[in-house]
């Protein structure tokens, strides 16, 4: 434990109202569970079939899974769920179930024959009903276990190549994340050129420069498509889209980096959007190690139905608990609409909702890497102050969490110059603070897309501010009762507060007013809400039943 951490950590926090904060998160967030928990939605259930090995398109881009989930909705809605009804229509169409990989090529043969209009889908009974579920069960716990094995994957190649820097993990954490006791975060950056081709070799030159994760943004709009695109992409509008193929190839290529290096090199990906479950899924498939999943960037910044997203983030984040995958959140986003000093309490509010959705999904707080951001107005008197309040506040409410921390991007002007000394002072703070994950800033923010160069430059600021503090967190501790310990104090007072009312008067209600990012989403609208379906007596989900159970 660090000098003057002793009984409420470096600021003193009140541990009486900090388990309160706890219990009102806990209070306004299980309705929403219990909401996620009778619901289903078209991309839970397509997700369930890629799980079950459904691979592939039509000849016009559209995946199997989506043309076999619309021709199950077609016949008997989606309250049942798909999985009875399409192995019950594999054993009627097909003959029995075949075992293994054939699994997958005969759902996808039904699907075919599904688009043609050749099938007829059912919700079968008694016998017949128990012989789909055994064999939805068996064919999902395939997919299951290949996900298992990724993941033992990567376990064996963090201990062949080593991870980035002299991690020492905080009480709790996973020997894989850093944490508060880390003496440096991981470096977090950013590639997005829409061409998977180009991505490639961008992503293995930034590793030699000294970059941890590398990120592939998605093209712009992918969120609102309602399927997966397939194969390798070489368009992409300011990212590259978000495919299974995609993933496979930068994964390859950045396992070669990880050789080369003697460094396991990270990869990440966006698990939102009205595919989020999907998503999941391929990333656990693919060994990602990383995947931004929150639901409230795809309400209130585009417009994705509450509801929708709320059902796929459950699901999509069992997956990710079993793939051992850190999920990143999107606090930093509610700061780049509303004010970050008058709204500071939203961002720990969001932070204590994320963890408690994340527990309850089955994700350790090893995988929990909830967002926060460096954006207060520069020329706001005290600000840098103010950033240290608010960043160690974050630490110490999440001590064993593999915290985020994203840098400048409202007040960027394009004056490099500053925009890179702002850049400096984000990196301190990290530094300070013991953040786990620190994405890299770029000094062109809002003027282009950065160059090589450009990226070279960033990297070598955060080298060198990383370098030069050391463990600096270690000797870090604010003045008792000075100015970052009262302001840590009001933002978490002024948590509980609003935790209290949205604990009163519900969270949807609360997004629907506008409590987050000044943004307003009521739940009965939105993108995606068509695709939402009440469980009924007999739903099924196999993916779902073996996730909970462990299996």
């Amino acid at each position: 434990m660090a000098p003057g951490s002793g009984a409420g950590g470096k600021l003193a926090l009140d541990p009486a109202l900090v388990g309160r904060a706890r219990e009102l998160a806990r209070r306004a967030g299980r309705p929403v569970v219990e909401l996620a928990r009778g619901h289903t939605t078209v991309s839970v259930e397509r997700a369930v079939l890629r799980l079950a090995g459904v691979t592939g398109a039509d000849p016009d881009g559209i995946p199997w899974v989506n043309r076999l989930v619309d021709a199950v909705v077609a016949d008997v809605g989606l309250a049942h769920g798909v999985a009875v009804p399409v192995f019950d229509a594999v054993r009627r169409e097909l003959g029995p179930a075949p075992a293994g990989s054939d699994v997958g090529a005969a759902v996808t043969l039904l699907a075919q024959k599904a688009a043609a209009g050749s099938v007829r889908f059912e919700v079968p009974a008694g016998r017949a009903a128990r012989s789909a579920r055994a064999a939805a069960r068996r064919s999902v716990g395939a997919g299951l276990r290949r996900i298992d094995r990724r993941r033992a994957e990567r376990d064996r190649m963090v201990r062949r190549h080593g991870d980035p820097g002299p991690i020492a993990p905080g009480r709790g954490a996973a020997p894989d994340a850093p944490s508060q006791g880390g003496r440096r975060p991981w470096i977090y950056l950013i590639v997005a050129t829409g061409d998977i081709y180009e991505d490639i070799p961008q992503a293995q030159a930034a590793a030699r420069a000294g970059a941890d994760v590398i990120a592939v943004i998605r093209s712009t709009g992918q969120s609102l498509l309602d399927y997966v695109p397939e194969g390798a992409t070489r368009e992409g509008f300011a990212g590259t889209y978000a495919t299974q193929e995609n993933f496979r190839l930068m994964r390859a290529a950045l396992d070669e980096s990880s050789k080369e290096l003697g460094r396991y090199v990270r990869l990440t990906n966006y698990a939102s959007g009205l595919c989020m479950p999907e998503m999941a899924v391929l990333a656990g498939l693919e060994r990602l190690d990383m995947m931004l999943n929150d639901s409230m960037y795809g309400i209130l910044f585009r417009d994705i139905n509450p509801v929708r997203t709320f059902v796929d983030q459950r699901f999509s984040r069992q997956v990710h608990a079993r793939a051992g995958i850190v999920i990143n959140t999107g606090e930093d986003n509610y700061l780049t609409t509303a004010d970050a000093v008058d709204e500071a309490h939203t961002v720990t509010v969001s932070q204590l909702l994320n963890e408690y959705f994340a527990h309850e999904a089955g994700l350790p707080d090893a995988q929990l890497g909830l967002g926060h951001a460096f954006e207060i107005d520069p020329d706001l008197p005290e600000s840098f102050r103010l950033e240290l309040a608010h960043a160690l506040l974050a630490r110490e409410l999440f001590p064993d969490a593999p915290l985020k921390w994203m840098p400048p991007t409202r007040h960027m002007t394009g004056d490099v110059f500053r925009g890179n000394l702002l850049d400096g002072f984000f990196n301190l703070v990290g530094a300070m603070t013991g953040q786990s994950i620190l994405l890299v800033g770029m000094m062109t923010e809002a003027v282009v897309t950065p160059w090589l160069s450009d990226r070279d430059i960033a990297l070598q600021n955060v080298r060198y501010v990383l370098g030069a503090a050391g463990g600096l967190h270690e000797d870090f501790v604010p003045a008792p009762g000075g100015f970052i310990q009262r302001r840590a104090a009001t933002v978490l007072a002024e948590a509980v507060a609003l935790l209290e009312r949205i604990a009163d008067g519900g969270l949807l209600p609360a997004i629907a007013d506008g409590t987050f990012g000044i943004t307003k989403r009521p739940a009965d609208r939105g993108r995606g809400l068509d695709g939402v379906a009440a469980h009924a007596d007999d739903y099924y989900n196999p993916a779902t039943e073996l996730l909970e159970a462990g299996s």
